[in-house]
C-alpha cells in the first residue's frame, strides 16, 4: 500500500452560491468561504473542494464556463480567490477546484469563434456535423432533455451538447484542445491549488462513428457516451504532461463507466487519476428522476465492490453531493430518528475504506426541501426532462412527487447557520434560492452549542479516523452481507481491529456477534448504556457503534 496524503484526509465539498453570502446580494461568495474556514478547521476538514468558481453566465450554475482564468463576478475577484487559497494553506488545509472541460459555455470565446465560420481555426475545437436541413446527425439525447444536437442557423450545421444547448462539448480528438486544457490546469496549479475534481471526465472521449443508439441504449445513454476508445489515452497524457509534475490529487467524476474502466483509471500503475467518484451507492434505486425502493443488502454489495479492491486502488466514500438529495432523507430517517440516523450515516462514511467526502450541511443533518410546485426548482434539468416525463405517462403532480425524492436541488438549498432569516445564510433579505424552513431547529449554531449534536459526532469520528492508520488502511470485510437490517463490518489493521455495527432500521433486535467481549466500545450514537455479552448485543433503532480490539 502506497501511503498518500489524500488517502488519509477528509474532503469537504462547498457549493459556493449556497454556502455563505458575505455581501448581502443573496449569493454565496469566496469571502463567505473565508469567513467560515475556522469552522471547517474545527470540524476537522483537511481538503476543501469548491464547485466551479470560474466566470460563467450560470445557465448551469457555473458548470458552463465562459472564461477559465477569471472569477465568477458574483463570487468575487481573483484577489479574493488568492486570499482564499492563502488562508486555506495558512490553516494547514488544501484546496481542490472543479475542472469542467468536457464542455464550455456557448459564450466562451472559443465557441464564439467556432460558430463564426466553417473555416475558422476554432471550428474544430467543438464537434460539428451536417445533419441535413431538419434532422440531427444522430438520435443521441441530452441529459437535460431533448436532442444532444443544436442547429446553428448561420451554417445549418449542428453542434454536440451532452448537457444544455448552452454547454457545447469540446472536441478532445483535437490536440490543440487538449493542450489548451493542460495550460488551464497549469495556470491554477502554479497558483498553488492542490488538485482538481474533474467534471464528467469519462465523456471527453466520444464514439467517433456517431451512430444512432438502439432503443435499449437510449434508456441509459450515458453508458454509451462513456465508451470512447481514447479515454485512458487522454488521461495518461494529462497525467504525463501536467499532473505528474505536481503533488496534487486528481478526482474524476466517473458516472456512466464500467467497474473495469474505473479500476483502470485509479490503478496506481496506470498513472491516470488518483480517485474517482462512483455513483452506484449514492444513486441506488434511481432511474432518471424516479427513486425506486432499495434494500440494505444491495447497498452492502455496492460498498463491498469498492472497499474490497487491492492495494493498487483507492476508493472515495460519500453519500452527499451537489447533484443528489440529502443523505439523511434517502438513507436515514429525517423525522423521528433524524439525529440518530444522521450520526449512523456519518459513521458509515468515516469508517469505510477510502477517502471520505462530506458535503456542506451534511454535518448538521440537513434534510430535503418540500417543493410545492415545479416553478420552485432552479435546476434546468427539471424542466428539461418534463416533456420526457409527461410522454412516459406520468402527470406533473406525480413528476413533482418523484422530484421531492430525487432532485439535486435538495442539496442546493442555502446552508443553515443559525435560526435567523434564511438560516443566517445572508445578511440581507435576498436569497438566490430557497432556504429550508426547518432552519429554526436545524442549524450550525445549535449544533455547535450541543456536545451531543450531529456536528460533534462528525468531529469525533474524523478525529478518531485521523489518529488510526488501521482505520484508514485496514482491510475491509462485510461480516453479514445478507442481513436485511444490520450492516456489520470489520476493519482489520496491524495493531487494532475495528468492528462497526449499524442497525439501519427502526427495529429493536438482539444480534449475534462472535467473541464480542474481546472488543471495547469506542464511539456510539446511543445516549444510554449498551448491553452486550459474549456473543450477543441489544440493538435499538438506528444504533451505530464502533468497537475496538487490540491484536497484539
Amino acid at each position: 500500500m502506497i501511503r498518500s496524503w489524500w488517502k488519509e484526509q477528509v474532503i469537504y465539498q462547498i457549493y459556493p452560491r449556497s454556502f455563505y453570502d458575505s455581501d448581502g446580494d443573496g449569493i454565496g461568495d469566496i469571502n463567505g468561504i473565508i469567513l467560515k474556514l475556522d469552522y471547517l478547521k474545527f470540524l476537522g476538514v483537511d481538503i476543501i473542494w469548491i464547485s466551479p468558481h470560474f466566470d460563467s453566465p450560470n445557465d448551469d450554475n457555473g458548470y458552463d464556463v465562459r472564461d477559465y482564468k477569471k472569477i465568477m463576478k458574483e463570487f468575487g475577484t481573483m484577489d479574493d480567490f488568492d486570499n482564499l487559497l492563502s488562508e486555506i494553506h495558512n490553516k494547514k488545509m488544501k484546496l481542490v477546484i472543479d475542472l469542467v472541460v468536457n464542455h464550455t459555455s456557448d459564450e466562451h470565446s472559443w465557441f464564439i469563434e467556432s460558430k463564426s465560420s466553417q473555416n475558422n481555426k476554432f471550428r474544430d475545437y467543438y464537434i460539428w456535423r451536417d445533419g441535413g436541413q431538419e434532422t440531427p446527425p444522430n438520435n443521441w439525447t441530452s441529459f437535460f432533455g431533448g436532442s444532444a444536437w443544436e442547429k446553428d442557423p448561420k451554417s445549418n450545421d449542428y453542434y454536440l451538447h451532452y448537457f444544455s444547448k448552452k454547454q457545447p462539448d469540446l472536441n478532445w480528438e483535437n490536440e490543440k484542445v487538449r493542450n489548451e486544457v493542460y495550460e488551464i490546469m497549469k495556470f491554477w496549479l502554479e497558483k498553488g491549488v492542490d488538485g482538481f475534481r474533474m467534471d464528467v471526465i469519462p465523456f471527453i472521449s466520444k464514439d467517433q462513428s456517431f451512430k444512432n443508439l438502439s432503443k435499449s441504449k437510449l434508456v441509459k445513454p450515458e453508458f454509451s457516451y462513456a465508451n470512447g476508445s481514447r479515454l485512458h489515452e487522454f488521461l495518461k497524457e494529462m497525467n504525463s504532461k501536467v499532473l505528474s509534475k505536481y503533488d496534487v490529487v486528481s478526482i474524476g467524476e466517473a458516472f456512466g463507466i464500467s467497474k473495469e474502466s474505473m479500476m483502470k483509471i485509479t490503478d496506481e500503475r496506470e498513472c491516470e487519476l488518483s480517485l474517482v467518484f462512483l455513483f452506484d451507492i449514492i444513486r441506488i434505486g434511481r432511474d432518471n428522476w424516479i427513486q425506486n425502493d432499495w434494500n440494505i443488502t444491495d447497498l452492502k454489495k455496492l460498498f463491498d465492490v469498492q472497499s474490497s479492491t487491492d492495494n493498487f486502488h483507492w476508493p472515495t466514500v460519500f453519500l452527499n453531493n451537489h447533484d443528489n438529495p440529502r443523505s439523511v432523507s434517502k438513507f436515514g430517517n429525517d423525522s423521528m430518528y433524524r439525529v440518530k440516523s444522521a450520526k449512523l450515516l456519518a459513521m458509515l462514511v468515516l469508517t469505510q475504506r477510502g477517502t471520505p467526502v462530506l458535503y456542506q450541511g451534511e454535518e448538521i443533518g440537513m434534510t430535503n426541501y418540500n417543493f410545492k410546485s415545479l416553478d420552485q426548482f432552479d435546476d434546468l434539468e427539471v424542466l428539461g426532462n418534463l416533456p420526457k416525463a409527461l410522454k412516459s405517462g406520468i402527470t406533473k403532480n406525480k413528476y413533482l412527487d418523484y422530484l421531492n425524492l430525487s432532485s439535486r436541488d435538495h442539496s442546493r438549498t442555502t446552508i443553515q447557520w443559525n435560526n435567523r432569516s434564511h438560516g443566517g445564510f445572508t445578511i440581507n433579505d435576498k436569497n438566490w434560492f430557497v432556504s429550508n424552513s426547518n432552519y429554526d431547529s436545524i442549524n450550525v449554531e445549535n449544533d455547535m452549542k450541543n456536545s451531543d449534536s450531529i456536528f460533534h459526532f462528525y468531529k469525533n469520528l474524523i478525529d478518531l479516523r485521523k489518529k488510526s492508520d488501521d482505520l484508514i488502511y485496514g482491510k475491509y470485510c462485510d461480516l453479514d452481507p445478507n442481513h436485511k437490517n444490520v450492516f456489520i463490518y470489520q476493519r482489520q489493521g496491524k495493531i487494532y481491529s475495528y468492528l462497526i455495527i449499524l442497525n439501519m432500521s427502526e427495529n429493536l433486535m438482539t444480534y449475534d456477534v462472535h467473541n464480542l467481549t474481546d472488543y471495547s466500545l469506542e464511539i456510539s450514537n446511543r445516549n444510554m448504556d449498551i448491553n452486550y455479552y459474549s456473543n450477543q448485543i441489544e440493538l435499538l433503532p438506528w444504533d451505530a457503534l464502533i468497537l475496538k480490539n487490540k491484536l497484539c
